[in-house]
């Protein structure tokens, strides 16, 4: 069993997409012609973004949306970096709704958290 990829529904596929580039650094892989779909390169394991559209016809019984307006699911994308506090000013500059700033953990990580443009919280943090 592989961890392929994680696929997040949002309201604005390229606007995530861009958001993505803008605070993180990341290149888009693919975004499908029709807007509705988005990869970016991110190492093996693919980050991708999905319509809501796409979520209705995939998840038929519905599921809870991301927005900055309600509280945060209880999941979240870490990305690991040598740089953590560059990253997250980078974030935050690019409109990241800052969570928690870099802090050095007492397993040796530094970690801080934002969420993006859709109310996903997004950890950046220091190799293990």
């Amino acid at each position: 069993m592989l961890f392929g990829y994680m696929i997040i529904y949002v309201e604005d596929v390229e606007r995530t997409v861009t958001f993505y580039e803008a605070a993180f650094g990341f290149q888009r892989r693919s975004l499908h012609e029709s807007g509705d779909y988005a990869e970016m390169e991110t190492g093996a394991t693919v980050l991708a973004f999905a319509a809501h559209s796409l979520g209705a016809q995939n998840l038929p019984g519905g599921y809870r949306a991301s927005s900055l307006s309600d509280q945060p699911a209880g999941i979240e994308i870490a990305l690991v970096t040598d740089a953590v506090q560059a990253v997250y000013d980078r974030a935050v500059a690019a409109g990241a709704f800052p969570l928690a700033a870099p802090k050095d953990k007492p397993w040796g990580q530094l970690v801080g958290y934002v969420r993006d443009c859709n109310g996903v919280i997004v950890e950046l943090c220091s190799p293990m």
